[in-house]
């Protein structure tokens, strides 16, 4: 049988979301614990996979149960000895039943990002928002932001040397909300699916429009460059968070 589980991570402490071998990530952690609960081993196959040091609000994946069926007969109490088993920067929501050709991965329809920045020294949101210097122009940035809507090749956001077929997506949300006063701003982005590193490279381009030293409508251009080197440095990862996927 197969279930989805919805849970959250603080990413600080992880060497991204998915196993590797030169570091410790979301996955390892969440398998070992279910596979200690389950008392079999556990496979999860994540809806995408977050970078080291990024956060993710809401994330889903799959596994499929061929142990005990008494095991998974009351999913809350599985989810209640996880937490209590995880470390506190890992909690898992719900765990529940799916169809058997359900896919965390390819059965989402949208996902939607959010980026957070302040500029102002704040012990309480270290490694929670990414720390810029005072004086972006928000108003430019959102007017640049609104030419990367639509169905595009998003090939000058994408990090290079990945394993996919197409690097065209379909962004229907892009804006920034700020407070002056409380300095601090949010980047929302909403699309059907993400490059690896493209949100932290599109905000690393807003920030030159920003700074004034590129216009809005060099998105355009930057766009159709379909080129990495054309687009700005990439932004911190401790500001990104992964914040809601719609299946």
């Amino acid at each position: 049988m197969r279930y989805f589980i919805r849970f959250a991570y603080r990413g600080t402490n992880y060497h991204g979301s998915q196993r590797q071998p030169n570091g410790i990530s979301v996955q390892e952690v969440l398998e070992n614990a279910m596979t200690r609960i389950l008392r079999a081993p556990i496979a999860l196959t994540f809806a995408g996979r977050t970078d080291a040091g990024v956060h993710a609000l809401e994330m889903y994946a799959h596994f499929d149960w061929n142990g005990n069926p008494e095991a998974l007969l009351s999913p809350s109490d599985v989810v209640y000895h996880l937490n209590a088993l995880l470390p506190y920067d890992i909690v898992i929501y719900a765990i529940f039943p799916v169809k058997e050709n359900a896919h965390a991965r390819f059965d989402a329809q949208a996902r939607r990002y959010e980026y957070r920045i302040t500029w102002k020294k704040n012990p309480f949101s270290e490694g929670l928002r990414a720390r810029v210097a005072e004086g972006l122009d928000f108003e430019l940035m959102n007017t640049a932001a609104q030419y990367l809507l639509g169905r595009q090749d998003f090939a000058s956001f994408s990090k290079v040397h990945t394993d996919v077929k197409t690097t065209i997506c379909t962004i229907t949300a892009a804006n920034w909300t700020y407070d002056l006063a409380e300095k601090e701003a949010t980047f929302t982005i909403e699309a059907d699916r993400f490059l690896r590193n493209m949100v932290r490279a599109v905000v690393g381009t807003l920030y030159l429009v920003g700074r004034h030293k590129i216009a809005p409508a060099d998105l355009q251009t930057i766009i159709a460059c379909q080129d990495r080197c054309s687009a700005g440095d990439s932004a911190a990862p401790e500001g990104l968070y992964l914040v809601h996927i719609q299946y």
